[in-house]
């Protein structure tokens, strides 16, 4: 019934608007021909239209507009009638006839309007009876449409300082006596509107009737006559208790499920109001003296005994913005202390900071209001009230907040100085900044350590001290370690690897250029970082290798330092460091990641000229091969990525270098898979010729790699060829000879005319064989090789005559 209500409120404001324009005609034929009963008699059914209880405040705005343009017109009208020498005190009597007391009211006040501006009689008389009589109607949405156009009509009409309406009957006391007065009972009305009833007459009616069987005649008592006024408003107040809960109204306020509908309704009149504080605050009239005395007080008094939340904020906002500065800093006491005495529920940071933000824009607009600030003191009061309202002993003692407003200004609170500054520096120098992000819980933590992380990567700022830094990480350790009763079923994992590649991003971030500071900050991410589990190392310690790797580079060829000072950064220590932390990866598990970071640092090493520090970390690669690494795909990887590594290396002498040489290629010959033995050996003959270093050019080894390899790839194919039935692909085969072909143009002894082209005849051989699988790939891959052959032949000089005797 109530959504029936709701839908046929569009016709209602339909009828209402016909009923009004009919009346608005009847009423402009009636001016045309100088006829002013009629005028009148039309005008007052014009407007009776606005004693409607049907419309919402939105709707009933649509209709009220309406109405208050034909009242322009008729106002227009009363003034030609008393220029043409009607008596406008008769006028003002007559429109007081209308029958009823809503459109009486209206023309009233436009006929006020016309009394005052005729200076008949002092204006302050008029707008004390136009106030007064306003008292009439108590309904809050007609009552305060009817005071706004009371405020409208008279606003300029006012006797002001300057205004042709001042005299010595007529004072700027007088209006604003006036002002104020209108203000009280519009912001009463506004206030009761959430104790009117948002029920219908039908509906109220539909309940009844429907109830009638349920409810006991004798428990009616005298309320029976009031069945046949059930549509007025009043019903819901008179009925007895017992009818009001058989029909099932809950009570004066109406079900809950209305009051949103209520407050969003209120909402939208609250400029109506509010407005009279405007009309106040242009009043040339009154000075600091008055508005300190008279206006403020009388003003604060109406918002703190109205006991209701959203007028309160409304018009604490409302005396912020449209008095000026200057008063708001000399009064800054009387404000203040008018803070505590709201309802808890009003937002009162909003409040204070938007008078903050209001005194703060007028101490910067001149250097010459500061005096006025010290000698008020301002500063101090702010703070003072501000610590009034503060929550720490409130939170002191008690765990997580639970309550999402509670967290909502709680994160709000930790976002003002990154969106303020932009600078996450000046929040870490607010000692009490990661005290209040411990009230949040855990995962509202870690969304305000993203926020943090993202400004530091927005605005690019250099976190450069380890004092810093450390304060950084206790400010985003819900990202860097588990807080107490997180639980890792409840992780997404998306979201967890978002959260940890922010984390890696920021230690990239941090940097130093002082080699002493930039490794005390490295010592305080390592000290924090560690802490964070098996499950977030992988993601945090790459970045910090790499950042310690960065400051190797910065400080390499440096082993000593000259003055033996304890306290210097080395090379050594930064080595030393960074092997505990790999360490720490290893365990675990990860062994893929920490073999690659111990080469990484091997090669670090390597270019510093450290033997014994690049052999320590072979040694710990060789050690992860062999007893962590156990996947066949890993393992391959892996040995790979050691040749590579090793054939880099320059530092070691040769014993170190051949043991490690003999361990890799022993290594590639137990892979799992033939192909994978091949292919890790044919590696290892890297190993063995280095082009920039002549002590390491072993021709011989080389050769034994590639006839090593030759002989694992035949093994391979003669497997294939016992289980499958066919000798398989030449692509091994194929793969040798390029290696041949390399080292036999990089001027390796051993690899002979006669080697390489056996190796192609038995390649050719091979393909020919009916037993061999096809492979296209291989085809084009033996065709692009002798072709390439061809064309070193085609070069002309020592190239060509080197490959000349090479017959494809």
């Amino acid at each position: 019934m109530i959504s029936d209500v709701a839908q046929d409120e569009e016709k209602w404001l339909a009828a209402g608007i016909a009923g009004l324009q009919q009346n608005a005609f009847y009423m402009h034929r009636a001016l045309d021909s100088n006829n002013l009963r009629d005028a009148l008699k039309y005008s007052a059914q014009m407007l009776s239209e606005l004693r409607t209880s049907k419309l919402s405040p939105h709707k009933y705005y649509e209709l009220y507009m309406r109405a208050f343009d034909e009242l322009r017109k008729l106002e227009m009208f009363f003034k030609e009638e008393a220029r043409r020498g009607c008596s406008i005190i008769d006028l003002y009597e007559l429109v007081q006839h209308a029958g009823n007391i809503l459109p009486r009211l209206y023309l009233l006040c436009t006929v006020g309007s016309v009394y005052i501006k005729s200076k008949e009689a002092p204006a302050k008389d008029v707008l004390k009876d136009l106030v007064e009589m306003c008292r009439g109607i108590q309904h809050p949405l007609r009552g305060l449409f009817l005071r706004s156009y009371l405020s409208q009509v008279s606003r300029d009409k006012l006797p002001d300082i300057g205004s042709e309406y001042e005299g010595d009957a007529d004072t700027v006391t007088d209006a604003v006596e006036f002002v104020l007065q209108n203000f009280t009972e519009m912001n009463k009305l506004w206030v009761r509107m959430q104790h009117q009833l948002q029920y219908h007459p039908i509906f109220i009616l539909t309940r009844l009737a429907l109830c009638l069987e349920n409810v006991h005649f004798a428990s009616l008592g005298s309320c029976l006559p009031l069945w046949c006024y059930s549509a007025c408003e009043s019903f819901i107040l008179l009925a007895d208790p017992v009818l009001r809960l058989a029909i099932g109204l809950s009570g004066l306020q109406g079900p809950a499920r209305d009051k949103e509908k209520r407050e969003k309704e209120r909402s939208e009149l609250r400029d109506l109001v509010g407005k009279n504080l405007h009309v106040l605050s242009q009043i040339e009239g009154i000075d600091l003296d008055m508005y300190k005395d008279g206006v403020l007080p009388r003003v604060l008094e109406q918002v703190v005994n109205c006991k209701d939340e959203l007028a309160q904020f409304y018009l604490m906002d409302c005396i912020i913005q449209v008095f000026p500065d200057e008063y708001h800093l000399q009064t800054l006491d009387v404000l203040l202390g008018a803070c505590p005495l709201l309802e808890p529920s009003v937002d009162i940071k909003t409040v204070l900071s938007q008078l903050m933000e209001r005194l703060s824009n007028y101490a910067a607009s001149s250097t010459e209001v500061l005096p006025e600030f010290l000698q008020v003191e301002a500063f101090s009061k702010l703070s003072n009230a501000i610590g009034k309202g503060s929550c720490v002993k409130k939170l002191s003692g008690k765990g997580k907040i639970t309550d999402s407003k509670a967290t909502k200004q709680i994160v709000a609170l930790l976002s003002a100085p990154l969106e303020k500054y932009n600078d996450i520096v000046t929040a870490l120098k607010l000692s009490n900044y990661p005290h209040v992000m411990e009230y949040l819980d855990n995962e509202t933590n870690k969304v305000m350590s993203t926020v943090i992380i993202q400004s530091i990567m927005k605005n690019k700022t250099c976190i450069s001290t380890s004092d810093k830094v450390e304060a950084l990480f206790e400010l985003v350790k819900g990202l860097v370690k588990d807080l107490d009763g997180t639980l890792h079923d409840e992780i997404d994992e998306d979201d967890f690897k978002e959260e940890q590649n922010s984390v890696s991003r920021l230690i990239q971030m941090l940097y130093n250029e002082d080699p002493v500071e930039m490794f005390k900050v490295i010592c305080t991410v390592k000290k924090h970082i560690l802490t964070g589990g098996p499950k977030r190392l992988p993601f945090t310690v790459p970045p910090l290798v790499f950042s310690c790797l960065k400051l190797v580079r910065q400080l390499q060829g440096q082993e000593e330092n000259p003055f033996g000072d304890e306290t210097s950064t080395t090379p050594k220590k930064i080595f030393q460091l960074l092997n505990q932390t790999i360490e720490a990866l290893s365990i675990v598990p990860a062994p893929e990641l920490s073999l690659q970071l111990y080469l990484q640092c091997a090669e670090a090493a390597n270019d510093c000229d450290l033997e014994p520090v690049a052999y320590e970390f072979f040694t710990q690669a060789y050690i992860l091969y062999e007893e962590e690494i156990s996947d066949s795909k890993a393992q391959v990887t892996a040995i790979h990525l050691i040749i590579g590594t090793l054939q880099r290396m320059h530092v070691f002498g040769v014993e170190n270098r051949d043991t490690l040489t003999h361990k890799a290629t022993g290594y590639s010959a137990k892979l799992l898979k033939k192909p994978d033995q091949c292919r890790a050996v044919y590696a290892c003959s890297h190993l063995f010729w280095v082009d920039d270093q002549e002590n390491m050019k072993d021709g011989e080894r080389v050769l034994l790699c590639l006839k090593r390899a030759l002989r694992i790839a035949n093994a391979a194919q003669q497997m294939t060829n016992a289980t499958r039935g066919s000798t398989g692909s030449v692509t091994l085969f194929v793969e040798i000879l390029n290696k041949y072909l390399y080292f036999f143009e990089k001027g390796n002894p051993q690899i002979t005319i006669s080697t390489i082209q056996g190796l192609i005849e038995l390649i050719t051989t091979e393909m020919q064989s009916d037993s061999t699988t096809p492979d296209p790939a291989a085809d084009a891959f033996f065709a692009s090789t002798l072709r390439y052959i061809q064309f070193q032949k085609q070069k002309g000089g020592a190239v060509g005559e080197k490959y000349e005797p090479i017959k494809v």
